[in-house]
């Protein structure tokens, strides 16, 4: 898996766009173009770019993060 260059979450931009987030999140590109289309994914377009906003994606993520026990 490609290290993020990100070493905390603070050092996330605002928006992140859909390479941004692969690399993040250790997917493919379209592996995140399928999230976008999951109702509920936290993302808008602006002109012809698609990008997430870091605060909805931390609790979209915390949302679906199930406890382990």
């Amino acid at each position: 898996m490609k290290k993020s260059i990100y070493t905390s979450y603070d050092e996330l931009p605002l928006l992140l766009n859909v390479k941004q987030l692969a690399d993040l999140l250790g997917v493919s590109d379209s592996s995140v173009y399928e999230l976008i289309q999951e109702d509920g994914f936290p993302s808008l377009r602006i002109g012809k770019r698609i990008v997430i906003p870091k605060e909805e994606l931390r609790v979209w993520i915390s949302a679906r993060t199930k406890e382990v026990q």
